[in-house]
């Protein structure tokens, strides 16, 4: 299978987990569903480290220019984005969760969700922004 070709279906997978996650109302098999996507993109992450990463690689974690010089290999960028692709889904779930613990309603929580899916850690902090002032339990609650 060519690096596109996985590239492809993992942004399927994610995609996927995503529209479950925003659209869909809160039930016990939302979670098994994207734990199943999570888990997935995990999986496909670990077999193209441990294929393709070598011990030598841990210098390049020392420098930006270092960094780019990892992720010039193709596999490794793949590596790079289904990273993101897992974590940003399971910060979405968690946003999600969270929101659902502390009665916040949902119609603020669904634009961070978009910007959690979009732009990862920005939807994030926009959260916890609305959270803490909705909430004032200002980052004490959950984390």
């Amino acid at each position: 299978m060519t690096p596109e070709i996985v590239f492809s279906l993992a942004n399927l997978l994610a995609l996927a987990g995503w529209i479950v996650l925003i659209v869909l109302p809160r039930r016990q098999s939302i979670r098994l569903v994207i734990g199943i996507a999570v888990s997935l993109l995990a999986a496909l992450y670990s077999w193209l480290v441990f294929d393709h990463f070598k011990p030598a690689n841990l210098q390049n974690f020392r420098s930006l220019a270092g960094v780019s010089t990892l992720f010039q290999n193709t596999s490794m960028l793949l590596a790079g984005w289904v990273h993101y692709l897992a974590f940003d889904l399971m910060v979405g779930t968690w946003i999600k969760n969270n929101a659902y613990k502390l009665r916040i309603h949902y119609g603020f929580v669904l634009p961070c969700l978009v910007l959690t899916f979009l732009l990862g850690p920005l939807g994030l902090l926009i959260y916890l922004v609305i959270r803490s002032l909705i909430t004032k339990r200002y980052f004490t609650e959950n984390f």
